[in-house]
């Protein structure tokens, strides 16, 4: 694919109908992201205003260089735990640097033409931190959508937990039944009307009801001095060179956050909108917004899939609906600021609270339930060890696991087979008989079925001590191995000489491009008595004939 935007694709037949469609849906999907900039930003440990500085530069630039039509960039849930996690242990020049590490890390990635990456990732992997990632944001809102009155929420799960039960008796009932009726707005609006976003009304609606009843409840304000009335400005930030070697795997898992997260939903959006997205380009603009977002005071960018499918379902099509998109947020920090800050936590916390159900993809989790064990296990470590231990710690042993799972099935997959005993055999005469000539005393035959790799190569070593006198001849048949590795050739040539020790001569037969060339490149050819690349079992029992005559 090549490296260009979406949006120097779409301009070449823009028109204007298609700017009021954009206009519309970027205006809506604006709205829409406030809440939810909001919120991630609280959520995540930073001042709600560095949310919206996220939602603004990492929208713009994803929209600007991404490789998706309707991609909406900023932050999203996904990031909420490990951000969260880098402050705490780093400190905000910690995250600076992390985000800056990450940008680097998804431009190289799209630069090496890895954006078809998200196909090696297994789906128990990702719904399982998905799941995880839910669980922790939920539980990070219990204090402000009850109204706790409790100090600094604890980072380990179960002591959270313990800290809200122990504070259960300072419940603001304000609080939490303002929270109540945000969540049956939110669960009721779209049930009335899809045209007006229901976190909006939601949102709107329980900001009146506190300000005129006067209730009792932190708002932004109260907790966070209210928003800046002015835009973002470029800094250059005081980053923490000696953190680097520290934070190169929270790094990592930010990247890899990243590009999951946007590929996906660029993935979701084609199969909205008819489209193709450019994976590598949309990398490389994810990178880039991830170097842009914390010089200007944000945090990790990636893109969102609820926003991009708010922006498609209103409208938008080109990447002109995310810039418009952008723009609106940036309108209202300049000129509504102060309203914003009425907005109470609670409020926020009701609409995080129903983003972590759909975040949560418990469907799946269920459905993924019924899946062979292997991939259960996978499912339930890496969510545990998500909510549990630590997403970074979570991401590596699921991905770690689910690959030794899958070479554990390749290996059961191969065997060899002795195909000599089942042509002596009756109940294997017939058309298995007819398939070879005669085959000699003194000659037996064996077929390798499936790739011979080092998860399947002990396999062979076990051949020779099933065969009680040593055979003159020894045919091992290939045709249906597509892959042979080092350790397979390895396994291969240790037969060989095993072979050799007997006085049995050794013919490999119907041997495949890609096993001739790994024997080849080794320089091993000469190691063997006789390799057939065309002729299959057939053929080697003829050599096999002439040999014994």
């Amino acid at each position: 694919m090549p490296l260009i935007p979406k949006l120097y694709t779409t301009l070449k037949a823009y028109d204007r109908e298609q700017f009021v469609l954009d206009f519309f849906a970027g205006c809506i999907v604006g709205v829409v992201a406030i809440p939810l900039a909001l919120a991630f930003g609280i959520a995540s440990g930073v001042t709600p205003a560095q949310g919206l500085y996220t939602a603004i530069v990492g929208g713009f630039v994803v929209s600007l260089l991404g490789g998706s039509r309707v991609q909406i960039g900023g932050p999203t849930g996904a990031f909420v735990v490990i951000v969260y996690g880098i402050i705490q242990q780093y400190g905000p020049g910690g995250l600076t640097l992390c985000t800056l590490m990450a940008g680097v890390i998804l431009i190289v990635m799209g630069l090496s033409r890895m954006g078809s990456m998200i196909k090696f990732i297994p789906y128990p992997v990702i719904t399982g931190f998905t799941s995880g990632i839910a669980v922790t944001i939920f539980s990070s809102q219990i204090k402000d959508l009850f109204g706790l009155r409790m100090g600094a929420i604890p980072v380990d799960f179960l002591a959270k937990w313990q800290s809200f039960y122990a504070a259960s008796s300072t419940i603001t009932w304000e609080a939490g039944g303002l929270a109540a009726f945000t969540l049956l707005i939110l669960g009721l609006w779209p049930k009335i009307t899809h045209k007006v976003p229901g976190p909006i009304v939601a949102l709107v609606s329980a900001t009146i009801i506190a300000k005129l009843l006067h209730l009792p409840v932190e708002t932004i304000g109260t907790r966070f001095g209210g928003l800046p009335s002015g835009l973002p400005r470029p800094v250059i930030p005081d980053i923490p060179w000696h953190q680097l070697p520290a934070l190169i795997r929270p790094a990592t898992t930010v990247a890899l956050l990243a590009s999951i997260e946007s590929l996906l939903s660029a993935v979701v959006a084609d199969g909205m909108i008819g489209g193709r997205h450019r994976s590598n380009m949309e990398l490389i603009a994810q990178g880039v917004a991830n170097l842009a977002s914390p010089l200007f005071g944000g945090i990790p960018v990636t893109g969102a899939i609820a926003r991009t499918a708010t922006n498609i379902k209103s409208g938008g099509r080109t990447p002109v609906a995310g810039i418009v998109h952008a723009g609106v947020i940036a309108l209202v920090l300049l000129f509504l600021g102060p309203l914003v800050s009425m907005i109470p936590l609670c409020v926020l916390a009701a609409i995080l609270v129903i983003v972590c159900y759909h975040m949560s993809e418990w469907r799946s989790f269920v459905y993924l339930l019924k899946s062979p064990r292997s991939d259960v296990a996978v499912l339930l470590t890496t969510f545990l060890l998500t909510v549990l231990v630590d997403l970074t710690v979570a991401v590596e042993v699921g991905m770690v696991m689910a690959a030794f799972l899958f070479m554990k099935h390749m290996a059961e997959v191969t065997n060899v087979d002795a195909v000599t005993r089942e042509l002596d055999d009756d109940s294997h005469r017939g058309e298995e008989k007819r398939d070879f000539t005669d085959v000699p005393p003194g000659v037996e035959i064996y077929d390798i079925n499936g790739p011979f790799f080092f998860g399947a190569a002990s396999k062979l070593g076990e051949v020779l001590q099933t065969i009680q006198n040593p055979p003159n001849v020894f045919i091992l048949g290939m045709t249906n191995v597509p892959n042979l590795d080092a350790t397979g050739l390895r396994a291969l040539e240790d037969f060989q000489s095993r072979c050799r020790r007997m006085g049995t001569f050794l013919i490999l037969s119907g041997v495949h491009a890609q096993p001739l060339r790994v024997i080849e490149r080794a320089g091993k050819r000469h190691s063997f008595d006789k390799i057939l690349s065309k002729g299959g079992t057939q053929e080697a029992v003829k050599f096999a004939e002439h040999l014994i005559g």
